[in-house]
Parts: C-alpha cells; structure tokens; sequence
C-alpha cells in the first residue's frame, strides 16, 4: 500500500509544484526554498552539529511547540533545534518566535513525503531524533526514520472521532505508520484512547502545550495601549476566521444597523486579508485595515478593524472585551481557545469545534466559554456581554483561572522524550 501511496506522490507532483507557485503568487513564501520540498538542502555550516528534530506543520502547531522548544535548547545545550514546517506562515512564525535563539534554531520545509525526499533530508541533518506535532503522521517520513535509526514521538497529540473514522478507511496504509511511532503524548484521555485504537503504542496523557505558551508582554502592552487609545469603546475580536465564516459574521452584523460596539476580524489566513476587506466593504460597513494604521490604533467612527498583520494575535486578544474563535461557525473543526483564556477574555465557539472537542466542552462547562449556533446568535450573545461587566469579567476570571489549572504539558512531555532518547549532553 506504502508503494502505490509513494507512486501517487511522483505522478502528482507536477500538479503539487504548480499549485505551490500558484500559492506564491498571494504569498511569496511558497515560491522560496523549494528544493528543500524535494530533498535538496544547502550544506550546513557545522556538519558536526547535533540536531532534535521538531516539526511542526503550521502557524498552530509552530506557536504550540514555542515552549517545548525552548525547553529543549536549556535541556539539552550541546544541541540545536531543527525545526521544520509545510506553509510559508508557518516558517515566518518560526522565524519570529526563535530568531532570539540564533543559529541554535535552523529552519527548513519537510521535503514531500516519498521515500527518496524523506531519505535524502534524514542523511543531511542526521537527526538524533524526532517530534511530530499534533497529527503529522508521514507513513514515507516514519518509514524512513526507522531505517535510519531515528526514533520518533508525536507530541500534544490530537485525534478527533472524525479524524479516527477518516484515518480507518487507509488503515493499510496509516496504521503501520502509527504502529511505529515509538512514544505519544497525547492532549487529553480521549485522544490517548483514538489514538490507541488506531495503533499508536506507548500512550501517555501529557496535556496540551498551548497552555503553557506564555503571552509577549510586548504584545500585552500593544493591545493595551490599543484599548487606551479607543477608550470606553467594547471591542469583540472575531479570531481566526475561515473562508464562508465572515460572510456569515458581516451579514448579520449588518442587519443589527449602527451598533456602539467595534468589530475586529482577524482571518485565519493572510492570502485572505484583500478577500475580506472586499467583504466589509460590500456590507457598507466603515473600515481600517491594522496595516494602514499608526500605533494610536485611531479607530473612532469605524464598524470593523481588518486586523491583516502578522503576529500581533496576542495584541488583538489584549485588546478584546470578548472573542469568538472562528473555523467553527462552518464544519471546520473550530481553532485555539488557549490563548484568549490566557489574557483572561470571555470566549464565543460555534457549533462545530471536533478538533478541540474536549477543550471547548470543559470550558463551556467552567462558564469561561459560551457555545453559540449561528451568526445572528454571536451578535445576540456578545450584545448581552457588552451590557453586562459583571458577567465578563467573571467568565474572564473563569478562563484565566482554566489555562492555568491546565498548565505543566511541557514538564510532562520533556520527560517523556527522555524516555525516548536522551541525546549525549
């Protein structure tokens, strides 16, 4: 099955190159560095050096592995990070979180996943070994790894009930993969069970590590200041939202007429900030871009604040009264609470939330979170919040008090890669 899996890749790959460089053309990232998609790398200016290989595929799993990674770097100060990713914005977040670490931390996409690639980026960087990020289960990539005595571990490991009945149609080809994953930490006793059950071995619960990500206090600050400079103004954050979700957001909020209230949308993806602004407009609604915006953050008489910049995630959570988290108004599995809990802020999910199942159930259940169905929904919800500080500020209470019981999967999960391999100090 591995075989016709890897014979798929080759004859796809001229129509995967092109939609790379058709990506490129709304985000140049993509059309750089190509060649290491396809195994070929620059020689390394210390061939000698030691690397733990972490990859994360995305921005999420990129800001996930934030405190894991600078855990191994004092754990273990002979060695350097290799960190590797599959998107553009998640090697720029990359760069952003671990430039302060310099050469200690080297950057590279993972080559496509056919034995050959696989192979020729293992003989390059010579890792002592792997952590996979959350559900990046390469059945070419662990192949390669057991050949070349690479041991592996899928870290803050997630399986949904959707994902596990997807996985169990290519159990021929996904199941050996998991089978030979030699250590998991898995997010929660729900994930540890999926995760079992579609083959994985030697499961521990270590929690999530988003919980222990500490917000920028140069960030905190920024919203802050944003917060001061709009006044006594609410503020709902719309975070993280996906393609179908904002259309649904603006028109309902354009039904609500002139409301005393500021919107901020932050789309999930950059390539989608013109697409959104275009979106606002047609709504008729009044509108900045972040971008185009001083540090003053001047947003009086405005509906909607476009918040198109990257990095700033953690000012723009500062800056809220509440957020809703987006990708889960649509089936889309819904994206991170974690970090809006950690500033203390009400939050809003949708209906549709699989991918962070267990985590926006609890904290609906400890009151830091509010679960709504549809669009005209959110608007009716945050119109209740907005009049009633009391409320926020005791959901508000209620979420920063759930990050931190949840705090320690860093401690958890640095010793069980012990137990994987501990690297010559």
């Amino acid at each position: 099955m591995r075989l016709l899996y890897s014979l798929f890749w080759w004859i796809a790959m001229p129509l995967v190159l092109a939609r790379l460089w058709r990506r490129g053309r709304k985000e140049p990232g993509y059309r750089r560095h190509i060649g290491e998609r396809l195994g070929f790398y620059p020689r390394l200016p210390d061939p000698n050096t030691r690397f733990i290989w972490v990859h994360a595929v995305s921005v999420g799993e990129t800001r996930a592995a934030e405190p894991l990674i600078d855990a191994l770097l004092r754990e273990y100060p002979q060695h350097a990070i290799l960190l590797t990713c599959m998107t553009a914005t998640g090697r720029a977040t990359g760069a952003q979180l671990f430039g302060k670490h310099g050469a200690r931390v080297v950057q590279s996409f993972l080559p496509y996943d056919t034995g050959f690639m696989c192979g020729r980026f293992l003989r390059r960087f010579r890792p002592l070994a792997c952590i996979l990020m959350e559900t990046e289960v390469w059945p070419n990539l662990v192949a390669q790894c057991k050949r070349h005595g690479v041991p592996v571990m899928l870290a803050n490991a997630r399986l949904s009930e959707r994902s596990l009945r997807r996985g169990q149609r290519f159990a021929s080809l996904l199941r050996p993969a998991a089978e030979a994953i030699d250590i998991v930490g898995a997010q929660s006793q729900a994930d540890a069970q999926r995760l079992c059950a579609f083959g994985a071995r030697h499961v521990d619960v270590t929690g999530s590590l988003k919980f222990d990500v500490q917000p920028p206090a140069e960030m905190v600050e920024r919203g802050l200041a944003w917060k001061r400079a709009i006044g006594e103004r609410r503020v709902l954050l719309c975070a993280s939202t996906r393609e179908g979700e904002e259309q649904l957001i603006l028109d309902a909020l354009g039904k609500l007429g002139k409301v005393d209230w500021l919107t901020v949308i932050v789309p999930r993806h950059p390539q989608r900030f013109d697409e959104v602004a275009a979106l606002v407009r047609a709504q008729g609604l009044s509108m900045r871009r972040r971008s185009e915006m001083d540090a003053a953050f001047g947003a009086e008489g405005i509906d909607v604040v476009l918040g198109d910049s990257m990095g700033e995630m953690f000012a723009y959570y500062a800056l809220c009264d509440a957020a809703f988290i987006g990708g889960s108004l649509l089936p889309l599995g819904g994206q991170n609470l974690i970090e809006a809990f950690a500033l203390g802020k009400p939050v809003l999910i949708g209906p549709h939330t699989f991918n962070f199942a267990q985590i926006s159930k609890d904290a609906v259940a400890a009151g830091a979170a509010v679960q709504i169905n549809n669009a005209a929904e959110l608007w009716q919800i945050w119109r209740s919040l907005a009049q009633a500080p009391l409320r926020r500020h005791q959901m508000g209470d209620t979420a920063l008090r759930y990050a931190q019981h949840h705090q320690g999967a860093t401690i958890r999960t640095l010793a069980l890669f012990g137990r994987l391999q501990t690297p010559r100090r």
